[in-house]
């Protein structure tokens, strides 16, 4: 049986050369795609020092849960950038290879969310969406 710990949804960095590996877990495979967007934010900054102020709305459609996660990060990426804001609330819901989302965040402050990278996009490299050990995982490398 599992601790409470270790079914607690969450998220991590991997290493990977010069561009950062994004991991997210979670009870659902939802959940594990929030927590992946929520390591995203957190290879830039904080995600706590993001203010859900403004939502704003994401539709993803891919062939496989692999190329959905990808489709989700590089959609995330292109909020961020597109409207010059952070994330730091992924409301994710996920009907066979079909995501609708929104996004909480805010507009990027500079001086308070001194952002240490730019993501341009998620890749293909050690892409894996799995259920392991009662856990959703899904990863990838983005390219920063």
């Amino acid at each position: 049986m599992e601790s409470a710990a270790a079914a607690a949804p969450s998220w991590q960095h991997f290493s990977h050369a010069a561009d950062i590996g994004v991991q997210g877990r979670g009870r659902s495979l939802a959940e594990a795609f929030a927590m992946a967007a929520t390591a995203l934010v957190a290879a830039i900054t904080d995600p706590a020092a993001v203010i859900s102020r403004q939502s704003v709305s994401v539709v993803c459609a891919a062939p496989d849960r692999e190329m959905l996660l990808v489709d989700w990060l590089n959609a995330v990426i292109y909020e961020m950038e597109m409207r010059q804001m952070l994330f730091s609330h992924f409301d994710v819901a996920i009907e066979g290879t079909r995501l609708s989302a929104t996004l909480g965040g805010e507009p990027l402050d500079p001086e308070r969310h001194q952002p240490a990278v730019g993501p341009k996009g998620a890749t293909l490299t050690a892409l894996k969406v799995a259920e392991e050990g009662g856990l959703w995982v899904a990863q990838c490398v983005v390219d920063v």
